[in-house]
């Protein structure tokens, strides 16, 4: 059964995972008899009656891996690479500088040995913010089931899409594909989408030229067709040590920071309250967030030193450039009392990340196929980042759509819910009967 075997799976990949030589090769269900997927129309909130999830294992399998952005990921890519050979797929690996981390693509051909033109990509990313500090009620890395909900890091973002998409290779291959259907799994997307860029580098130098793709982020399985884009700033504000008996004689980084983080919030009410809006967004208008300061020695000594980090998270109208250029105009005006008491000071920006929106707008083949393979009739949007933008500025259409909501993403006891996988479930099988030939 693909339960038992992925459950053999999974002890070599808990072994592997804590450097446990288990002395044996790893187990590959390359010929089973694999059963259908049962997909229970449950309520959303029952406990009563539990979704038969195919898949389930095999998430289990992906949260044991510990693959945390700091940390390699090769433990879970390896595993991956092991059971996709399994099946007589072969994997593309492409890795990091340090060769700590790697991207994995691999394709199931078509029946007719096309393995380039006109697939079809489900994309995710392997890597998962810390558990570092936060009170989690259960083992993070032991994805486990309470009342109608699974637990652990990762189940929500994202590794519960791309395990349920792995669980569904003998199904596809038995059923035989109408067009190359291609995996892609990447490292380091919450730091940056930094793997990603590497992977479609590589795809263009490779000729591969895929048709679209879909990026399993969490949606609620409702298909997504745009995100804002987002930019990430640092500000550094050099100021004039002295004792704060005599802050007349200072000039105090802190003060100085705080004046243009109340910039920043007059912005971010600026766009609350008059907009521009697109009601399509969950958050419906331009957002602009301060979420790091740092500075001072002692509270007797007028600050040196103050560094923040901000961000925009701009909908496809408005400009973050021009945000940006609002944002120093009026550093500059502070500039002349900071330089009466000491010409060294300053205050600088350095740009720390750029990922770009997108907006598909609908109607085109994948997203109709993403509404198809939902059961859902529109399209949404949202305001979190991914790298579907990526894929669209490489010319490869993209939409969002995967199990569980954001919210729940980057919490302790993250969760998803187990209606939530499957009807993940449910869309791949109707995938396959859109791209299987049987």
């Amino acid at each position: 059964m693909l339960t038992q075997s992925v459950q053999q799976l999974t002890l070599v990949a808990r072994c592997r995972a804590t450097g446990i030589d288990t002395g044996k090769p790893p187990f590959y269900p390359v010929s089973l008899n694999v059963p259908e997927f049962h997909i229970m129309n449950a309520p959303a909130s029952s406990s009563a009656v539990r979704p038969q999830l195919a898949a389930l294992e095999l998430i289990r399998t992906l949260v044991a891996f510990n693959t945390t952005s700091r940390d390699s990921n090769m433990a879970l890519i390896d595993w991956v690479r092991d059971y996709l050979g399994g099946h007589g797929i072969e994997s593309q690996l492409t890795f990091d500088d340090d060769r700590r981390k790697a991207n994995l693509f691999a394709t199931l051909p078509a029946s007719d040995g096309n393995v380039e033109e006109r697939g079809i990509v489900l994309s995710g990313h392997t890597d998962v913010v810390p558990v570092d500090g936060q009170p989690w009620d259960t083992d993070p890395f032991v994805a486990t089931v309470k009342d109608d909900k699974l637990y652990g890091r990762g189940v929500t973002d994202m590794k519960s899409f791309s395990a349920t998409g792995l669980a569904m290779v003998p199904e596809f291959l038995r059923r035989g594909l109408k067009r190359p259907l291609h995996f892609a799994l990447s490292y380091d997307e919450e730091v940056g989408c930094i793997g990603v860029r590497r992977l479609l580098a590589d795809l263009g130098q490779r000729g591969v030229k895929p048709a679209g793709c879909i990026v399993g982020e969490p949606t609620g399985m409702r298909p997504v067709v745009a995100h804002k884009g987002k930019r990430s700033y640092r500000c550094r504000v050099r100021g004039h040590e002295a004792h704060s008996s005599l802050t007349p004689r200072g000039v105090n980084a802190i003060q100085i920071a705080c004046e243009i983080v109340m910039l920043l919030t007059q912005i971010a009410r600026r766009f609350r309250e008059r907009g521009r809006f697109d009601s399509a967004y969950d958050v419906p208008f331009t957002t602009v967030h301060t979420g790091l300061i740092r500075g001072g020695t002692a509270l007797n000594i007028v600050p040196r030193d103050c560094v923040f980090d901000f961000e925009f998270r701009h909908l496809p109208f408005d400009d973050p450039e021009e945000l940006l250029t609002e944002v120093k105009r009026f550093a500059a005006t502070l500039l002349p009392e900071m330089h009466a008491v000491d010409p060294q000071t300053y205050i600088e920006f350095d740009a720390l990340s750029t990922l770009p929106g997108f907006d598909t707008h609908g109607g085109n083949e994948i997203a109709e196929l993403g509404r198809s393979c939902s059961a859902t009739h529109d399209y949404g949007k949202v305001s979190f980042g991914t790298e579907a933008s990526l894929f669209h500025n490489a010319g490869i259409a993209a939409i969002i759509c995967g199990p569980g909501h954001i919210e729940q993403a980057h919490q302790p006891n993250e969760w998803v819910a187990l209606d939530q996988l499957a009807l993940c479930e449910a869309f791949m099988r109707r995938l396959a009967d859109q791209i299987c030939v049987s």
